[in-house]
């Protein structure tokens, strides 16, 4: 058969036909997800993958969820089930065969034609409230190895077959996880959104055929890798390293994780090498960063730094080469290390270095840090709720802000954090209050706590809750109290993340950053989020940003005569003969 070119119109329509097939599948996993994690924070992702093992579309997926390490983990279906059939399924989270962490339970359904043959892969990813870890988060930052982290760790473990549930997995995790029929509903969410990819690829090629759908699929990464090439070529030549520091926790140095990353631009041959080699190994905690994650990561930081239009795909990524290190705590961690938190905390700190990297070579470019994460407010709770008796696991949504800014806009505020890309839902303070015996008394933005700059980066957010008749325990691992998400270009940091509980008393009681606290009732604890690094010096920030600034309640008019060398009269309004003088117009 004489192969068919396709036009750029023909590339968009099938483009976005399979990023609609992903939608689908999300769609499905946010209306049928049983946890809060899912129905109401929405953290989770859905791809379709090539028989190749190649990332075709993901649409609305958290990046550090799906740009690197689906292909891994087709890949360890493809060595340990030779012989996949139609009706198969597949459950996988571990971080040794490609997934992000353990937290990400994932499905994967081969799409096979009545002829036996397999065409693409569809997974559906999906955080946990409870994996069976020894204690009740799925971030465990303190365990000193997979073993003590305690999660149940499926490698591409079959799940299905005939479209029919093997019960013994699902015995398995319901005999381990505290809360078996949440994780129960959401494992069929998981296989519902799957089937449903299944369902819509054999639809889509019983209209146009198989062979069509792969035309497309190649012709797409090479449209891909030539925007990604451009991309690439728009940016100057040049070689820069830049660092970023994760703040101590228990099992790693004193002085914090620095992160390293030396990044090569060839803008001619259209390839930017990043290079992690100079980092050190694996740690004794939970941080240490899977290989998907730290491939991901440079992904993230390279498509943060160049133009947002190139597709993210296998395609655009055949042009970004990673030399990372075996046994690294950033790079390919060996079992039995921990990566319970490899998602967030030091995956964040390598598209930081990797994104500033980038604004040292010209301004206009890269991007300032993201505000560091977990805080309390974003922790997972446990207890009994004493209205049913009842044993609960949920992580809570309530937030984070810690955007960062970019050489053309200012940060978007409620980011989270650079693998979550803005995606997460902020959870409503109603329903986890109707959810969980909790009450939330405060969440609100702090003004004057933005990395100011010619684009500011986010406010800090402070949130305080504590249980309602019950004891409730908090699990958090909140980054950012000492190494705050740096500025660029001249634009000012973030300011810190903080923690406390408050005792019946009123009294605040600081907290570590890392830690399992229970709160008794009349207690609460406060979380305060980051805040987002600035772009460029805060005194070039047009002025009537400055005024929307003061009047929106961002900063104080203080703040933006001392920071932003703009003036206002008593109604909020700019003084522009003063704020010339305090520019040095003279």
């Amino acid at each position: 058969m004489t192969k068919q070119q396709l036009d750029g119109a023909k590339l968009a329509i099938m483009s976005n036909r399979f990023e609609g097939i992903a939608r689908k599948m999300a769609n499905t996993l946010y209306r049928t997800g049983r946890s809060g994690v899912l129905n109401r924070a929405r953290d989770f992702s859905c791809c379709i993958v090539t028989a190749d093992c190649d990332l075709l579309a993901a649409a609305e997926s958290l990046p550090i969820h799906v740009l690197a390490g689906p292909d891994q983990m087709t890949a360890s279906m493809h060595e340990f089930h030779p012989l996949l059939r139609k009706g198969d399924a597949f459950l996988h989270n571990s971080p040794y065969h490609g997934c992000s962490h353990p937290a990400d339970h994932t499905i994967l359904v081969p799409v096979i034609d009545a002829e036996g043959t397999h065409h693409f892969t569809v997974l559906a990813k999906a955080h946990q409230a409870d994996i069976g870890n020894s204690i009740p988060t799925t971030y465990h930052g303190a365990a000193q190895d997979v073993y003590e982290e305690g999660a149940l760790i499926f490698p591409c473990v079959q799940v299905e077959r005939d479209y029919q549930t093997i019960d013994d997995i699902v015995r398995m995790c319901e005999m381990r996880i505290r809360v078996p029929q949440q994780w129960k509903g959401d494992f069929l969410a998981m296989l519902g959104s799957a089937r449903i990819g299944e369902r819509e690829i054999h639809a889509l090629a019983e209209e146009l055929g198989w062979e069509y759908l792969h035309e497309f699929a190649g012709q797409w990464f090479d449209y891909s890798e030539r925007r990604m090439a451009a991309a690439i070529a728009a940016v100057p030549a040049g070689r820069a390293t830049s660092s970023s520091t994760h703040d101590h926790f228990p099992g790693t140095p004193k002085e914090g994780i620095t992160v390293t990353a030396t990044i090569t631009v060839d803008p001619v041959a259209g390839n930017v090498e990043v290079d992690l080699l100079d980092n050190q190994d694996a740690l004794p905690c939970g941080l240490n960063v899977s290989e998907a994650c730290t491939r991901t990561s440079c992904l993230i930081g390279v498509f943060n730094s160049i133009d947002h239009t190139v597709p993210k795909n296998a395609g655009s990524f055949r042009r970004v080469q990673m030399k990372l290190k075996e046994g690294g705590v950033v790079g390919i961690p060996l079992h039995p290390t921990s990566c319970s938190v490899a998602t967030t905390n030091l995956a964040d700190r390598i598209a930081a270095a990797i994104q500033t990297a980038f604004s040292d070579l010209e301004d206009g470019i890269g991007m300032a840090e993201v505000g560091a994460v977990i805080p309390p407010a974003d922790g997972v709770i446990s207890g009994v709720d004493p209205r049913n008796g009842e044993a609960f696991v949920n992580q809570l949504f309530l937030g984070a802000t810690g955007g960062g800014a970019s050489p053309t806009a200012d940060c978007w505020a409620t980011y989270c954090h650079v693998g979550n890309g803005g995606l997460c839902y902020l959870d409503s303070i109603e329903l986890d209050e109707i959810y969980q015996p909790i009450h939330v008394n405060s969440r609100y933005m702090m003004p004057d706590t933005e990395g100011a700059g010619r684009f500011r980066g986010a406010t800090s957010l402070y949130v305080e809750y504590g249980p309602v008749d019950c004891e409730i325990e908090i699990g958090y691992v909140s980054d950012g109290v000492d190494n705050t998400a740096k500025g660029v270009r001249g634009g000012g940091s973030g300011s810190g993340a903080q923690q406390f509980r408050r005792l019946v008393t009123g009294e605040l009681e600081p907290l570590d950053a890392c830690a399992q606290v229970t709160l008794k009732e009349g207690e609460t604890i406060v979380s305060i989020s980051c805040g987002g690094g600035g772009y460029g010096p805060a005194a070039e920030r047009d002025p009537e940003k400055v005024g929307h600034d003061v009047r929106e309640g961002w900063i104080s008019a203080q703040r933006a005569r001392d920071v932003y060398k703009v003036a206002l009269t008593e109604e909020n309004e700019i003084d522009a003969e003063a704020t010339r003088v305090l520019r040095g117009g003279g």
